[in-house]
């Protein structure tokens, strides 16, 4: 959109609020809607800063396939920008590199994570999640999931090494599970414990497989397939090992359900 265009648009919503066809949040939802993208443009790299705006949040790093030099170039435009980063997929030894560059930098070395908090900014706890293990295996999925949503602000309670082989544990934990806006449940295997975890709460479930499991788990397909025919309806599911992705929509659901509440 050209400066011109964006000035009409601009003219025509002030003109539907001074009629009072727009109160004033549709006029700025819409006024935010129609500004061009705020980008960095890199070397290697063109970094979207728009999209807490858009999206709610900010753009989180892929670590993985990226140069130390690359991510360090990002980081930086994320930091000037006011944004706490959550970089994914880091290995150890570019961990090391990037805390001699980074003092403030946090590596976290089973979920392979690394983050940096923007100078001055805080968060205020947005929902709860509980994440979920079916077993101690499963842990470096659940470690990424539990800075994930802690990046994005969730009050956020683990529970280890729950799976269906010893149900009989499952039940000391219901109180934690039920008083949940989302559950993250985490499990490789034949992938059966979000199907009772769901049997037990009013809140979604969100399913992660992990690769986890011998031969014929196929490297989490089995767990994958056996989470997509849950009977118990509240359960969705990611993909394999994403514990990233399956952190970010729980605390999708808690931050909105918090906000919902407090409407």
């Amino acid at each position: 959109m050209s400066a011109s265009e964006a000035d009409h648009q601009a003219r025509q919503l002030a003109e539907l609020l001074l009629r009072g066809a727009l109160t004033v949040d549709d006029f700025v939802a819409r006024l935010e809607l129609g500004r061009p993208p705020t980008v960095a443009h890199l070397v290697d790299a063109t970094v979207d800063l728009d999209r807490r705006r858009r999206c709610g949040y900010p753009e989180v790093v892929y670590g993985e396939g990226k140069t130390v030099e690359a991510i360090e170039r990002i980081f930086r435009a994320l930091l000037e920008d006011g944004v706490d980063v959550l970089a994914t997929r880091i290995s150890a030894d570019k961990a090391e590199r990037l805390s001699l560059a980074f003092s403030k930098g946090r590596y976290n070395a089973v979920a392979r994570t690394f983050r940096i908090p923007a100078e001055g900014a805080r968060k205020e706890t947005e929902g709860r999640v509980t994440i979920l293990t079916a077993g101690t295996s499963d842990l470096p999925v659940a470690e990424e999931a539990r800075e994930t949503a802690e990046w994005m602000g969730a009050e956020v309670r683990m529970i280890h090494d729950v799976g269906v082989a010893g149900p009989h544990r499952l039940p000391a934990h219901l109180a934690t599970l039920q008083s949940s806006h989302a559950v993250v449940v985490i499990a490789g295997m034949e992938g059966a414990l979000p199907s009772v975890v769901g049997g037990y709460v009013a809140c979604p479930v969100i399913a992660v497989p992990t690769s986890v499991g011998y031969g014929a788990s196929f490297g989490g397909v089995a767990a994958l397939l056996g989470m997509l025919n849950s009977c118990a309806s509240n359960v969705t599911v990611v993909n394999i090992d994403a514990g990233f992705r399956g952190a970010y929509v729980a605390s999708m659901i808690a931050r909105l359900a918090t906000e919902g509440r407090n409407a």
